[in-house]
């Protein structure tokens, strides 16, 4: 399970912190069924009408939830990831970002043992325009999420935040937006979410919104070679000074490895069009529509 769906119960830890009583509302706005709250200097007390528990095992007793969501902060990121993936979360999404390395290895770890999917950590979230959104991207805002059949998917909150408005503006709207999380080492990865909207029958369309640093662009243009549906790309970072670390904690370049050129390549070779700036991705993409459509209505 990666792409959200309308009937997926969450739970929110941290429900009553600003940042959770601010975004829990604009999700369960949107759609979104918040069952439940963690808290523990809380518990029994009832937060924007769902009920506050000590601990995502406790909550999972009277109100099971299918997804957690994290608004935790680093230090104590660790015992909540692990408290939600023994109660059974089936995906967790992991909003915090600065948790120490060996704090991520042993969430990720506890997650392989349960089966527990894992977004992020520094994800800004999931967002299924029409159904609902998981985390801190704007989902419950028309002017930039409304549905569609163009699946999105970024290592970067706000860049794809900008490519589902400039999407929108044209009448395209969005089947599903993934938010992978720029940190080194992260759950769902590029390739696995491209896979996830290659699958969804909702999805017409892809748009990758990379950067530099790390492989995983190049692993996603290893699926995407045998792909029928088009993909557009972007990749952030294309000035960057050679070594030099840029933006999230996962734009590392070594060498050649992780460097624009080589994701660019990669991707390319395997069909994708890449585009040099944001702005040029809705064009690309209509085009790629466009060239697509005649091929689709031979075979029906």
């Amino acid at each position: 399970m990666i792409i959200f769906r309308k009937h997926h119960r969450v739970l929110v830890q941290g429900l009553t912190g600003k940042q959770g009583s601010f975004w829990a509302e604009k999700m369960m706005g949107a759609g979104t069924r918040v069952v439940a709250g963690v808290n523990p200097k809380r518990a029994g007390e009832t937060h924007l009408g769902v009920p506050v528990f000590a601990t995502a095992r406790e909550a999972a007793r009277t109100a099971p939830f299918d997804v957690a969501v994290m608004f935790i902060p680093p230090a104590a990121a660790k015992e909540a990831a692990l408290d939600a993936i023994d109660a059974g979360a089936a995906l967790l999404v992991v909003l915090t970002e600065h948790i120490p390395a060996h704090d991520v290895m042993a969430i990720h770890r506890a997650a392989a043992r349960s089966g527990t999917r894992i977004v992020g950590p520094n994800t800004a979230g999931l967002v299924t325009p029409g159904e609902g959104f998981v985390g801190i991207m704007p989902g419950h805002n028309p002017n930039i999420f409304k549905p569609g059949r163009i699946g999105v998917l970024s290592r970067s909150g706000s860049l794809g935040t900008l490519i589902c408005l400039n999407l929108t503006r044209v009448g395209l709207g969005q089947s599903a937006f993934l938010g992978l999380g720029g940190d080194p080492m992260i759950g769902v990865t590029t390739r696995a979410a491209l896979q996830a909207l290659d699958e969804d029958p909702g999805t017409e369309a892809v748009v990758l919104v990379g950067e530099i640093g790390g492989s995983m662009e190049e692993k996603a243009a290893e699926y995407a070679a045998g792909m029928t549906k088009p993909v557009v790309a972007f990749i952030a970072g294309c000035a960057s000074p050679p070594g030099k670390k840029m933006g999230h904690a996962g734009a590392i370049v070594t060498g050649s490895a992780g460097g624009y050129p080589a994701k660019r390549a990669a991707l390319e070779a395997a069909g994708i069009t890449v585009v040099d700036t944001p702005a040029e991705i809705t064009a690309a993409l209509s085009a790629r529509l466009a060239a697509a459509q005649p091929r689709t209505m031979a075979t029906t």
